[in-house]
């Protein structure tokens, strides 16, 4: 896409000051406030930069190449991040062997507390400046999308980033944001990218999530195309450049809850991969500085990484990032047709696990299964085992799950033989898509495979559990710690 500007003759001048800012003290895991220690190499000193951004004459703007496999210009990102500003230790380094996404690592053991990278706030790109840049165009759209999606209003901040990105992606070589533009994904294969093929070859949990984002994505497009903002025809109209754009903003993000709330993306500090255990933490000051420090111990080659959604359960992350991380140790049990007792008895579905390297399934799972029993054929006991999960009563529990142990286990089993049942037909109808027009076949193998073998483990469980193993695992007293190995908190 080609499109024609005229700009007057101008530039931007962009001043840092003079300062040794300091990370702020705010969720610092583990580690003691004074534990954190401002790095001297990434101290900032005054400078005045310009960025030309039109030379007076007709330009003909070629934005970015989406295709899919165009080149990512990392150089060209630390460059420009460093013209303006944005400073790292020599402790780490960018990497992406063995076909691995780009993330950051460590080039020599990083102690705990350090900061690593800082990124100016003249750079990151936030939900609120876009509201002052495009003023009342955008109130209008999001007055659209507010028609269209009841829950619109938490996505607004993303709506906002999305629509900031378009506009600098129209610019071509004439925005500021360029280089990081250039520096970007342009596959994903998370929910929002996923065709109506991906969708059928989903077991109901991961499909619901992924439509779910899928969905939203679509009512935002509905909202952009009423034409109110300034983006043009060939933009607003073309798919892959809305889902490109939706994209990144979804993937990239990071939450600024102070003086006031919205969504940010810091260029640098975008490129920190998920852990399961991370081992860095970004933070924003009052002012917008944004720093990433260590909260443990890093060691030479080891990814620097940051959390990104709830370690027990990889679909969210799937369905929102498209990716599977290789340590998952646990499984949300896939239960979604309990959702109604779920919420009844307040419990979520990091509480409602099964462990991924022997099946193990989580105390409370059991419960979610028997108050569904309880409820279609003995209300008054199902009151009754209501209050005593509501209330810890663990000996009334105990009785109900020992009265009805094998109604229990037997529904559960049902349970367990449909998910395996529906993954392996899901997993072999996957398998059969051509991977040249697929892209995102291996990673819904990958994650229909993690459930067809932790749910394997489980039936082997159920099929020869009793009583009084299923006591000394969840009940006994005098073996406190065996719910907390089923649960995974040992």
């Amino acid at each position: 896409m080609k499109l024609i500007f005229f700009f007057n003759a101008s530039v931007l001048a962009t001043t840092v000051s003079a300062f040794s800012p300091t990370p702020p003290q705010k969720s610092l895991n583990k580690y003691a406030q004074n534990q954190i220690q401002w790095n001297p190499k990434l101290s900032v000193q005054h400078r005045t930069f310009t960025w030309p951004l039109s030379v007076g004459v007709a330009e003909e703007i070629t934005p970015i190449s989406l295709k899919p496999l165009a080149n990512r210009d990392m150089k060209g990102l630390q460059e420009w991040a460093s013209h303006y500003g944005a400073q790292l230790t020599d402790d780490i380094q960018l990497y992406n062997g063995q076909g691995a996404d780009w993330q950051w690592k460590a080039k020599q053991d990083i102690p705990a507390g350090q900061t690593v990278l800082y990124v100016p706030p003249n750079i990151v790109l936030t939900s609120n400046s876009a509201v002052a840049e495009f003023g009342e165009s955008l109130q209008m759209a999001e007055y659209y999308l507010m028609q269209l999606d009841e829950e619109a209003e938490e996505r607004l901040p993303l709506f906002r980033l999305m629509v900031k990105i378009l506009a600098e992606y129209e610019k071509g070589e004439m925005s500021i944001y360029y280089p990081w533009l250039n520096s970007l994904p342009r596959r994903f294969y998370n929910g929002v990218s996923m065709t109506d093929n991906c969708f059928e070859c989903l077991p109901r949990y991961p499909a619901l999530l992924a439509a779910k984002e899928k969905n939203h994505f679509y009512r935002i497009v509905d909202a952009i195309r009423q034409g109110t903002l300034p983006l043009s025809e060939d933009t607003i109209y073309n798919d892959d450049t809305l889902q490109w754009a939706y994209n990144v903003a979804l993937t990239r993000y990071q939450e600024f809850w102070e003086p006031v709330y919205q969504k940010v993306i810091p260029p640098l500090a975008d490129l920190f991969n998920h852990g399961s255990n991370p081992n860095v933490q970004i933070s924003f000051d009052a002012e917008g500085n944004c720093f990433a420090y260590t909260i443990d111990n890093v060691p030479a080659g080891a990814p620097l990484t940051v959390s990104l959604g709830d370690p027990t359960n990889p679909t969210p992350l799937f369905a929102q990032y498209g990716f599977l991380y290789d340590d998952c140790k646990t499984l949300f049990c896939q239960a979604i047709h309990l959702q109604p007792q779920i919420d009844e008895l307040g419990y979520e579905y990091k509480d409602l696990l099964i462990q991924t390297e022997s099946g193990e399934i989580a105390y409370k799972v059991w419960d979610i299964f028997l108050y569904k029993l309880l409820l279609e054929n003995d209300p008054d006991s199902a009151t009754a085992f209501y209050t005593a999960c509501t209330t810890n009563d663990e000996k009334t529990k105990e009785e109900y799950h020992e009265y009805y142990y094998q109604y229990t286990k037997d529904v559960m089993k049902s349970h367990v033989d449909s998910i395996i049942d529906e993954v392996n037909t899901l997993t072999a109808k996957a398998k059969s898509l051509p991977l040249s027009s697929y892209p995102r076949v291996p990673m819904i193998v990958a994650h229909n495979e993690l459930m067809g073998q932790t749910f394997a483990m489980t039936k082997e469980i159920l099929d020869s559990l009793e009583w009084d193993e299923f006591y000394a695992e969840y009940c006994d007293p005098n073996d406190p710690e065996g719910c907390d190995v089923l649960m995974g908190l040992a």
